[in-house]
């Protein structure tokens, strides 16, 4: 059985989602000025390693952003755990893609247009600030199928999940900062890489870790 939406979640679904479409529209006004072929992925020097044509990188990429900004708030109407999550955490996630198509057609309609962007400075920086973001509600995350470390042990047990996010929310807010503070060390590539892993992996293996210790 579906589950009501709040009004501001309506709401908050309704100005995001416009929010997402202005990339759009600002690609395709400027449209003709664009190479047939632009860069849409740069490894972390800053180096372009991946192009599109200029209608994957200004339309469909966003487009794509645009419908999952659309599609949330459906998977929280569904969610059987719906009322579980508060509005502060909701509002987050909603936000997440619109900012993220801004960020991103930024950068890649500035580096179409022959605009020197130094994406291995601001892109470390803007995924630090989401790490950061999203770990000071973590804690507070209650359980729900739709937001969180949605894994057997947090979903079976309501002890383990508000440990695991306790401690993720204070994990991931570290990493966050630490990915800020990279961005202007050389060379940091492979601290990239060890900060996601252990955002990733970190909470999952002391979920577990809890949840042998439950059923012992």
């Amino acid at each position: 059985m579906k589950n009501k939406l709040s009004k501001e979640t309506k709401r908050t679904a309704i100005i995001t989602t416009i929010i997402c479409f202005i990339p759009i529209i600002i690609g395709a006004c400027l449209y003709n000025r664009l190479p047939d072929t632009i860069a849409t992925h740069w490894d972390f020097k800053g180096n372009a390693n991946g192009f599109s044509s200029k209608f994957v990188g200004v339309i469909v990429f966003p487009g794509i952003l645009a419908v999952l900004n659309i599609f949330t708030p459906f998977m929280f109407s569904i969610d059987p755990k719906y009322t579980n999550a508060g509005e502060k955490i909701k509002a987050v996630i909603q936000w997440i893609f619109p900012i993220t198509s801004v960020f991103c057609t930024t950068i890649t309609l500035g580096s179409a247009l022959g605009y020197d962007i130094n994406v291995e400075l601001f892109a470390p920086i803007f995924v630090g600030i989401l790490f950061t973001v999203i770990g000071n509600f973590l804690p507070k995350t209650k359980q729900t199928y739709t937001i969180g470390i949605r894994v057997p042990w947090t979903l079976n047990s309501e002890e383990n999940w508000n440990k695991t996010h306790r401690m993720a929310g204070y994990l991931w807010v570290v990493c966050g900062i630490l990915f800020i503070a990279s961005a202007f060390l050389p060379e940091s590539e492979i601290l990239y890489t060890i900060l996601l892993c252990v955002i990733i992996f970190v909470p999952i293996i002391y979920s577990y870790v809890i949840y042998r210790k439950e059923n012992k």
